[in-house]
């Protein structure tokens, strides 16, 4: 009986209080805006664009795309490997699949993840105009827009060669059937957007817009992608393809290869002529220094270098997989997860401190394989004997000093005793090297990774990449000299002596230089496959044994003994020029096609 009662008296206080305001449950949402509000609101609307910035992923995440080409090896795998044998198909892309469980960068350039972004951006643009926010926020906001979705489309573009390009968004019950658009008419709107992000955005973002495109991004962009455009892989008839019916798609099938390369070389001399980037600290008073001052680029929060970066702090959380460098690439001796290690061909492409190569046929070399290096080397490889930073306490006890060890200690007996980072290490065996080396690039060696978060940003795009570009052009173009000149500006800065020489030779030692310079930054991999070079690039990596002979109380008592091994299969297959396109979106999609030989 109480319970009906109470039932009745709770049925006549919502009465009554419905007949004091009958829309009691008209109510605004708390935790979402409205579109109206969004777009009369400049706050909302720039937060609108804040996060189609998302939409590029930076490479800090665990699995890096150094390990997706000639660059280091994923010790986990987790996958990996079926990159790296060029193993991906229609219907497994592997971990660039928008499902798959981690691989963060990866995912976040395949087709469906961008172009979640892409109808983002189309959908500011359909609202901006008739928003009531001043003209100067509109203005940058669009500037920003544009530019975040050219970069949106460098990405699916480099990934997939033509790709449909989509300035609208869609409704229920329209015509999704868009065919990819030609490889020429992609490249033509990513510059289109790039120059009108040119012509509104500012010169320099400062305060809480750092970070924020700017027209030196922009102008930068436009050099990558322009210099992309005139290379080897979409310029040379596509034979690799085989009868593939469509070669407009992945290339070029006419016009003038000349102009491409002048209209590259124009887009870098653009943004060196802003005259508002330098390289950091560009003379070094000796190879100590010039090692330093490379290495600290990637540990400073703003350098003279910086063109577009993206910025963290500690507390950014993107789960066990995203942000933080240094946990996931310190050795395990430190309890790092020793993720992305260098593959031996990378370590043995870091030239001679005289610039001669490194050869281990060479007996000099073989003896002492890490002493007199091109300087950016120490500070972007941790090797066996380099002096790194204190051990963590229970480790200080077997190595005071805190000196990188992947070797292995012979006694009398043949017993062998594991140094601090390999597999077998004491401490931890499981995150060790395959490689016989670590990552040094990036890591900042004062903070102890396995409890605190770095705080250094990405940088997308540097200085030192466009005068890359500007003398990749120019050898092109034929014009040694200038070439020379600006391959050098980078090579004085990282205490090398300047290159002399000529033709293919000139050729050979620019695209080394580029190699070593950006090293890790998300270059290589569009690289090998612009340059056509990826059957060289995708051979076996290699890795280094090495072995000291110790006496019966662990004393080294010789040099120690390298030997070159073979640290994870790797294979080449022509169709990996290109991600093919998922076999759920063929089904989608009548009017797509897919990429050749898959």
């Amino acid at each position: 009986m109480k319970r009906i009662i109470s039932w009745i008296f709770l049925a006549a206080i919502v009465s009554s209080a419905a007949s004091c305001k009958k829309d009691f449950l008209d109510i605004a949402p708390l935790d979402r805006y409205s579109d109206e509000q969004v777009w009369k609101d400049p706050a909302l609307a720039q937060t609108f664009v804040n996060n189609i910035y998302l939409g590029i992923p930076h490479g800090f995440s665990n699995i890096m795309m150094s390990s997706m080409v000639d660059e280091t090896s994923y010790n986990a795998d987790f996958g990996t490997s079926n990159v790296t044998k060029s193993l991906l198909t229609p219907s497994d892309i592997g971990i660039f699949d928008q499902g798959f469980w981690t691989a963060n960068r990866q995912r976040g350039v395949q087709w469906n993840a961008v172009y979640k972004f892409v109808r983002a951006a189309n959908l500011f643009f359909e609202k901006i105009e008739a928003s009531p926010i001043a003209d100067a926020d509109k203005n940058r906001l669009k500037g920003e827009a544009y530019f975040l979705r050219a970069y949106l489309y460098s990405n699916l573009v480099s990934m997939y060669g033509g790709v449909p390009i989509i300035k609208k968004t869609f409704g229920l019950g329209e015509d999704y059937f868009v065919a990819r658009n030609s490889f020429d008419d992609c490249i033509k709107f990513i510059v289109s957007d790039l120059d009108e992000a040119a012509n509104l955005l500012p010169l320099t973002q400062s305060g809480v817009n750092k970070g924020r495109a700017t027209k030196g991004a922009a102008l930068a962009l436009k050099s990558r992608m322009l210099l992309l455009a005139a290379s080897d892989l979409y310029n040379t008839g596509s034979a690799w393809a085989g009868g593939y019916a469509h070669k407009e798609l992945i290339g070029y099938v006419g016009g003038d290869r000349t102009a491409r390369w002048q209209a590259a070389r124009d887009a870098a001399k653009a943004v060196i002529d802003l005259k508002l980037y330098d390289l950091y600290k560009p003379d070094p008073a000796n190879a100590a220094e010039a090692t330093k001052n490379y290495g600290d680029i990637f540990l400073q929060k703003e350098t003279t270098e910086d063109i577009f970066v993206r910025y963290f702090t500690a507390k950014i959380d993107e789960n066990w997989d995203g942000y933080n460098p240094g946990l996931y690439n310190n050795p395990n001796g430190w309890h790092g997860w020793g993720s992305n290690t260098p593959i031996g061909q990378h370590v043995d492409a870091y030239e001679m401190a005289d610039g001669s190569k490194f050869d281990w046929n060479n007996p000099a070399h073989k003896a002492k394989p890490y002493e007199n290096r091109d300087p950016r080397f120490y500070a972007s490889i941790n090797f066996d004997g380099a002096k790194w930073r204190p051990r963590p306490s229970d480790a200080a006890g077997r190595d005071p000093v805190g000196i990188v060890q992947t070797g292995y200690y012979e006694k009398p007996d043949g017993t062998l005793i594991p140094g601090l980072d390999t597999r077998n290490s004491p401490l931890e065996d499981w995150n060790g090297t395959y490689t016989g080396y670590y990552m040094r690039k990036f890591i900042d060696p004062s903070i102890n990774a396995q409890y605190d978060k770095q705080e250094q940003p990405w940088r997308y795009i540097r200085y030192a990449e466009i005068l890359l570009n500007y003398a990749e052009a120019s050898l092109a173009l034929g014009d040694e000299v200038e070439a020379r000149k600006y391959i050098n500006m980078i090579r004085k800065r990282a205490g090398m002596p300047a290159v002399t020489e000529s033709g293919a030779a000139l050729v050979e030692r620019y695209r080394n230089e580029r190699r070593i310079e950006l090293a890790f930054e998300d270059q290589r991999f569009s690289d090998v496959r612009r340059w056509m070079i990826a059957p060289q690039a995708y051979q076996n990596a290699q890795g280094i044994s090495i072995r000291y002979k110790v006496d019966a109380a662990g004393n080294v008592i010789s040099a120690p003994v390298y030997t070159v091994i073979n640290a994870q299969d790797r294979a080449w297959n022509p169709r990996f020029y290109f991600l093919p396109i998922t076999m759920d979106e063929m089904n989608r999609n009548k009017n797509l096609i897919q990429n050749p030989l898959y």
